[in-house]
Formats: structure tokens, sequence, C-alpha cells
């Protein structure tokens, strides 16, 4: 829990990585939990997942696809999407630089990983 104290997450102290072009991450994972800071540039290549995302929407604007249609999410609004393919999306960045914060679970309860 090196990067968490007194309740707190240094983001600051945590590096970048980047899992694809476009996007980049840092990521704390503590007793089955996950946060994520994670921002996408418009160099990111749209890709249909089928990953939940619960989320909030930090800086930036992007549109996300979805089967029935395309929506659009601008800083301050939150991210609902359940797991599966019948809710499959693709995400696009519309400014510069998208900013969200995820959370998600590890599925397996465990101590600090970075």
């Amino acid at each position: 829990m090196e990067n968490i104290k007194d309740y707190r997450i240094d983001f600051a102290a945590l590096d970048w990585e980047s899992p694809m072009p476009g996007v980049r991450q840092k990521v704390i994972a503590h007793n089955g939990k996950k946060l994520r800071l994670v921002e996408y540039t418009r160099e990111m290549h749209p890709h249909w997942c089928m990953k939940g995302h619960v989320g909030y929407i930090v800086e930036g604007r992007f549109e996300i696809e979805f089967r029935d249609g395309v929506r659009i999410f601008e800083q301050g609004n939150g991210v609902f999407i359940p797991d599966g393919e019948e809710h499959q999306h693709k995400a696009r960045a519309l400014t510069a630089v998208v900013r969200v914060v995820f959370v998600e679970e590890t599925g397996v309860p465990q101590h600090h990983e970075a």
C-alpha cells in the first residue's frame, strides 16, 4: 500500500502505463478493487469492447457507439456500462484528451499491485 496513505491514493507518484496507442493509465489495485485513471487521445483506434465499465469523466468529451446508436459523454458525466455482448461498445475521443476514472473488481481479493 505504498501509494495509499491516510486513505488517499497518490496518483502523481504512479507511473503511466500505455496498454495501446492513444491510451495511457495509472492503476492501483487493493483488496479485490482496482482504480484506474485513464487518458484517451484521438490516436486511440476504436475497437469493440464487451467488458463493463463504471466510471466518471474528469475531463474531455467522447462518443461511445452502442448497437442502438451513439451517445456523447463529457466532463461531469458518469458511465455505467454492464458486461456482455448486448452492451458491446466502442469509444472515440472528441477532444484532444479525455480523462476518466474507472472503478473495477479485480476478481480476487489481494494486496496492492501497481
